[in-house]
C-alpha cells in the first residue's frame, strides 16, 4: 500500500485556516484520495459543525458520484446527522478504492455531532492515513473501531500534525496563550490602519472565541479601540489592560462594551484565570509576555511606511503556516530562540 505524506502535509494546511475558530474543538483537515489524486481536502471549520472528514468525504461524493440527483441532493445538506445519514444510505462502493489522510483520529463518540469512525467504518475506504493520535479521553478509540471493521488504519506521528494540534492540546490541558500582530512590510506597528478587512474579520472571529485579551496601555490610549467581535456578530472577550496607570479616559469604547469585564492591572498574573488568551500591542507587550506566550499570529501588510517600531526586540521564529488572506500575509510561528 503506497502511502504519501505530502496528503497528511495539504490536510494540515487546509486546517491552519481555522486554527482557534473551532474551539472547544481542535483544528483538523482531511485529505481523500484516489489512485494517488487528491479528490477534496478539507477542514473543521467551527465546533457544532461537520467534522473535518465528513466535509472532506461530502466534496469527494459530489466529484465521484455519478448520480446527479443524489450530488443536488447532498449538495444542499449542511447538518452532520444529516450528511453522516445521505453518505451511509447511498454512497455504496464509492470510496472503495479511496485513501483517507486526517491530522487527528477520527472520533469514535457521539457529541454535537455523530462519529466520523462509525462513518468511515460504513463506508469502507482502503485505508486510513492518521497524522496523529487522539488523546481526549471522550474521543478516542476511532483507530481501533476502523481495524475492527476491517479497514487498514495507519499512524503517521506526523510533525506537520503534532504541529497542528499543539494549541488545542495547550488549551485542554490548561491554557493556550497566543500574541496577535499587525505590522506593515517594513515593520510599522502604529499610526492608523494596517490590516485588510478580511484580516480584521479572522481577528474577530478569533476575539468571538477567546476567554481574554490582553492589551498594553499604550495601545489602548493612543488607538482608543473597541475590542470587540461586531464584525461577526459575536460576543466581546474580557480584556485586561497592562498599564502602570489607571489613567484611561472612560469615553475609550472598550470600556462602554456590555457584558464583559475590563480590568487594568500593573501585573500579567490575571492571565493565569484565562484558558484561552490573545494578546496584543506593540514593542513593549512583545517584550513583557515573551514567556508566557507559546504562539505568534502575524498579519503582515503590503504597505511600507513611516519608521520600524521593533528595533530593540531580538526573536526568531519558526514559521507553521503561512498564507495570503486577501492583500496581507498570515503567518502563524513560534518562538525558535528559546528551546
Amino acid at each position: 500500500m503506497e502511502i504519501n505524506t505530502k496528503f497528511l502535509e495539504l490536510a494540515c494546511e487546509k486546517a491552519w485556516e481555522y486554527q482557534g475558530v473551532t474551539y472547544p474543538n481542535p483544528a483538523v483537515g482531511c485529505a481523500i484520495v484516489k489512485n494517488g489524486t487528491l479528490v477534496s481536502c478539507e477542514a473543521h471549520k467551527l465546533a457544532g459543525a461537520p467534522h473535518a472528514e465528513v466535509e472532506a468525504l461530502k466534496s469527494a461524493f459530489l466529484i465521484l458520484s455519478d448520480n446527479q440527483t443524489q450530488k443536488d441532493t447532498l449538495s444542499k445538506l449542511q447538518l452532520s446527522h444529516e450528511i453522516h445519514n445521505f453518505l451511509k444510505q447511498n454512497a455504496k462502493d464509492t470510496f472503495k478504492e479511496c485513501s483517507v489522510y486526517v491530522t487527528l483520529e477520527p472520533c469514535a463518540h457521539e457529541g454535537r455531532t455523530p462519529s466520523c469512525a462509525d462513518l468511515l467504518s460504513t463506508l469502507k475506504p482502503k485505508c486510513v492515513v492518521i497524522g496523529q493520535k487522539e488523546q481526549n479521553s471522550v474521543a478516542v478509540g476511532g483507530g481501533v473501531k476502523l481495524e475492527q471493521n476491517g479497514i487498514a488504519t495507519l499512524y503517521m506521528k506526523s510533525e506537520a500534525c503534532k504541529e497542528l494540534i499543539e494549541p488545542f492540546l495547550r488549551w485542554q490541558s490548561g491554557q493556550f496563550v497566543f500574541f496577535k500582530l499587525a505590522l506593515t512590510m517594513n515593520g510599522r506597528i502604529s499610526g492608523g490602519k494596517i490590516s485588510c478587512d478580511e484580516s480584521f474579520k479572522l481577528v474577530h472571529r478569533l476575539r468571538e472565541k477567546i476567554d481574554l485579551l490582553c492589551i498594553g496601555g499604550n495601545t489602548v490610549r493612543v488607538d482608543r479601540p473597541t475590542l470587540d467581535a461586531r464584525l461577526v456578530g459575536g460576543r466581546a472577550p474580557n480584556v485586561l489592560v497592562y498599564s502602570k496607570n489607571n489613567n484611561f479616559e472612560r469615553s475609550i469604547p472598550m470600556f462602554a462594551v456590555s457584558n464583559r469585564d475590563v480590568a487594568v492591572s500593573d501585573s500579567l498574573e490575571g492571565i493565569k484565570d484565562y484558558n484561552f488568551v490573545m494578546i496584543e500591542g506593540g514593542a513593549g507587550m512583545l517584550a513583557a509576555t515573551k514567556e508566557k506566550v507559546s504562539h505568534y499570529l502575524f498579519f503582515i501588510s503590503t504597505q511600507m511606511s513611516g519608521n520600524c517600531d521593533l528595533n530593540a526586540l531580538d526573536l526568531s521564529f519558526k514559521i507553521l503556516h503561512s498564507r495570503r488572506i486577501d492583500k496581507d500575509l498570515l503567518v502563524w510561528a513560534k518562538r525558535s530562540d528559546n528551546g
